[in-house]
């Protein structure tokens, strides 16, 4: 199996990737979408991609998302809440650059991302969990065979306004 598309490719967190993983963690327009709060020190980057390199023991692992041709990173793609044991994680996908989006990365690296979560890790089912806001994400999962499963209602708040919080699943394997 190849982590690798026609537009992008999906590779591990190096440590050279820190500077721009602190960039893109501690640019404001990406806290919504990220519901971080406080700024990042390079030192908790550093802390993160160390923490991920085992995927069992952390329960949640990064891959960068490059573009094939100009090998540039342009976002990166999370698996967190892992549980082997249930068979399931979360995902989180952000395309940094607003030049970036729109390209179809995102797309791609979900549809690598998802057949890796399936025949390597051997996951059932992914969810995500979305602002009820966002319709590029809402669009971009339910492409890929996200179904809504439920919605929180004025659950999430940013800069003192409250948003529906959608929840996106997608079985990944046949019942047994």
């Amino acid at each position: 199996m190849s982590l690798k598309g026609s537009l992008v490719v999906l590779r591990a967190v190096e440590k050279d990737d820190a500077s721009t993983i602190f960039m893109w963690e501690n640019n404001p327009d990406n806290w919504k979408v990220s519901n971080t709060e406080v700024p990042f020190s390079l030192f908790d980057i550093h802390q993160l991609i160390e923490h991920q390199s085992d995927i069992r023991k952390s329960g949640q692992m990064r891959l960068v998302i490059q573009t094939a041709l100009e090998e540039r990173p342009v976002g990166v793609i999370d698996l967190y809440d892992l549980n082997f044991k249930h068979g399931y994680g979360a995902v989180g996908i952000l395309i940094a650059a607003d030049a970036d989006k729109r390209k179809g990365y995102a797309a791609e690296a979900l549809q690598l991302f998802t057949t890796y979560c399936k025949e390597i890790l051997e996951l059932r089912n992914l969810y995500c969990q979305i602002h009820g806001d966002n319709q590029s994400s809402i669009l971009l999962f339910e492409k890929a065979g996200f179904i809504h499963a439920g919605t929180r209602n004025n659950w999430l708040r940013f800069k003192n306004e409250y948003f529906d919080e959608l929840t996106y699943q997608l079985c990944l394997q046949n019942k047994n």
